[in-house]
């Protein structure tokens, strides 16, 4: 069966709740589009435990802060689909903004969901202020029109992914969330839409992002528990030109930083490399 691509919200809510009276799950992938390995995974273990697969596909405004990549973030719904269609998806939700966010002259005058201020302060929320707040708003309107049983998110947004988990728990949103591993290219280098935007040289310096979390991984697990003996081990293994923007520890069950790793910890970084963004992370283990 070909993947089915619809634009409205009415038409949407219209074939979910036809599936539902037939008795038929459905797993939610949310994306921005631009699809690649990593996306095709979350559809492939949405497909697995669903009987219907929806990916939405929707570069949402409101996660963007000034100066960001909004305009120019690639738009690629013709290829997107094919990717979609071979890991299995049934539906392609590709909306527009005035349809998500109907009438609106600004979205200072949105109903946002917020997380807590101390689970942002860290990490990408404290360069990047207000962003979890427009993540969490279009994923609850998200949850909201598609009523999914199970929602599939990848561990390589890991604050995103913790973030959500306590949002369905705390608002008792009636969705199953599915983590599902971080995906690599072969080099090691963590699977993303902005990859692309990377020269061939580039590319080269943003292996060390994984290069410098692997050598923290193994100096742990060597016995290494001191998060400043791993930060500093990490420094050494970055490319020279990479600007690192944080590399943080916090506790994997509570996101709160540590000082030392007693239990599973989630080492993160983000840097940019010629002015590209980039997120990486692995979880030590005790």
């Amino acid at each position: 069966m070909s993947v089915v691509v619809v634009n409205e919200i009415i038409a949407l809510r219209k074939i979910i709740k036809e599936y539902k009276m037939q008795g038929k799950t459905v797993a939610l992938v949310p994306t921005m589009g631009c699809l690649h390995d990593g996306h095709k995974s979350l559809m492939q273990k949405a497909h697995s435990i669903a009987d219907i697969t929806v990916a939405s596909v929707f570069v949402n405004p409101i996660q963007f802060c000034p100066g960001e990549d909004y305009d120019k973030y690639p738009r690629t719904l013709e290829a997107d689909k094919i990717v979609a269609e071979s890991a299995g998806v049934d539906i392609i939700f590709a909306p527009s903004v005035n349809e998500m966010y109907p009438g609106l002259e600004k979205f200072s005058d949105l109903t946002m969901v917020a997380p807590p201020y101390e689970l942002t302060d860290i990490m990408c929320g404290k360069s990047r202020v207000g962003h979890f707040d427009g993540v969490e708003t279009v994923v609850t309107k998200l949850f909201n029109i598609v009523q999914p049983d199970f929602a599939c998110f990848g561990m390589k947004d890991i604050q995103q992914l913790f973030l959500i988990k306590k949002m369905v728990k705390d608002l008792n949103i009636p969705v199953e969330i599915v983590p599902c591993p971080l995906v690599r290219e072969s080099g090691g280098l963590a699977l993303s839409s902005r990859n692309k935007y990377l020269t061939d040289e580039q590319r080269k310096i943003a292996l060390s992002l994984s290069k410098a979390l692997f050598a923290i991984r193994d100096l742990c697990n060597a016995g290494v528990r001191e998060t400043k003996k791993l930060f500093d081990t990490g420094l050494t293994n970055l490319d020279k030109n990479v600007e690192l923007e944080y590399l943080e520890f916090v506790n994997y069950d509570t996101f709160k930083p540590v000082d030392t790793v007693e239990q599973p910890t989630i080492c993160a970084l983000a840097a940019r490399v010629g002015g590209v963004r980039l997120i990486d992370n692995v979880v030590l283990e005790v």
